[in-house]
């Protein structure tokens, strides 16, 4: 595992290339976001989702996300309408996660079965704001939850020492936090606030 010990506010831009590389071979990596920690691949890749699957013990129904860097990639992966586009740009970034209606370029895989819609992030933390634009696409993410465990790891000794043989790039930004993001599904008629985490959800109530 390559384990990176890169700045909470002032990143490392070397470090975060050297991640960015790591990523678009195909690695699993671990990062820090806004809320906990996350785990993270390429949205295309499927063998490293599968990884992710099994890391989290995620059943073929859990509601895959993926973390943007702004509303620029909405359009590619969500359908939405005017009305739903101005609720999320006056409320974005957040430490919320926004279920969306997907478009065929969301592969299968990643959607809801039944409802096909896709979770959608835009975080704050200025590590993962650099992972992605240096990227240049989305990443899929799920919160760092092992199944066995009710609250996300966040601290980078444990992380080490449970995943360390399991993912292919630790982002290690220090002590994360316990909290998760809340989840707004907006995939319906009315916005419906699936679960409260950080984010504040007053304006989908």
């Amino acid at each position: 595992m390559l384990h990176l010990r890169v700045h909470p506010d002032n990143p490392q831009a070397r470090l975060i290339s050297q991640a960015v590389e790591r990523i678009r071979a195909g690695d699993v990596v671990v990062y820090p976001t806004d809320a906990a920690y996350a785990i993270g691949c390429q949205i295309g890749n499927k063998h490293a989702m599968e990884r992710i699957a099994q890391i989290r013990g995620l059943g073929p129904k859990h509601q895959y996300a993926i973390i943007c860097c702004d509303l620029s990639d909405l359009a590619t992966y969500a359908k939405v309408d005017n009305a739903v586009y101005r609720l999320l740009k006056n409320n974005t970034p957040a430490v919320t996660t926004f279920i969306l209606p997907a478009t065929s370029e969301v592969p299968k895989r990643l959607m809801h079965p039944k409802k096909k819609t896709i979770g959608l992030r835009i975080p704050t933390n200025p590590v993962c704001q650099m992972l992605l634009q240096e990227l240049g696409e989305p990443l899929l993410t799920s919160t760092l939850i092992l199944p066995d465990q009710t609250d996300p790891l966040d601290d980078p000794y444990d992380i080490e020492m449970q995943l360390g043989k399991r993912i292919d790039v630790f982002i290690d930004s220090g002590l994360g936090t316990l909290s998760t993001t809340s989840i707004v599904d907006l995939s319906g008629d009315q916005p419906e606030v699936i679960r409260r985490g950080v984010g504040d959800v007053s304006a989908f109530e």
